[in-house]
């Protein structure tokens, strides 16, 4: 014999590798017996309250609920209360359907341009 054939071996070995990790997967999840310390102070870590930018289907650009105006006002009103807002704030972006594309992108620009990129859309279930 000079030749062995190990493709079925491999294909063995493959499988139950499969198995393995799928299982092992399952035993450490949860079974892990950890004391959490106890500490001095008990405060939970600030939490930044969402802002929500709207654009209603005539293209009229609200913040937080204020309307701030259309097209490029708006836009240009938008701005400085964007620079108020840490990079880590998380924004809820609520666009009506019948928005006009450019509008959607001209908000998300300025998002991007001001370095806040936890950003949200709102959407519907049909």
């Amino acid at each position: 014999m000079d030749q062995i054939n190990v493709i079925p071996f491999i294909d063995i070995m493959l499988v139950l590798l499969a198995i393995v990790l799928t299982t092992a997967t399952f035993i450490v999840e949860g079974r892990l017996q950890i004391r959490l310390p106890t500490a001095a102070s008990q405060d939970a870590p600030e939490t930044i309250e969402p802002r929500e930018i709207a654009i209603d289907a005539d293209g009229q650009l609200y913040f937080q609920a204020l309307p701030l105006g259309v097209g490029a006002p708006g836009l240009n009103a938008l701005a400085p209360k964007l620079a108020e807002l840490e990079p880590s704030t998380p924004i809820v972006l609520r666009v009506d359907a019948a928005t006009r594309f450019a509008a959607f992108i001209a908000v998300v620009d300025q998002l991007k341009a001001r370095g806040l990129e936890r950003l949200s859309i709102l959407t519907r279930r049909p």
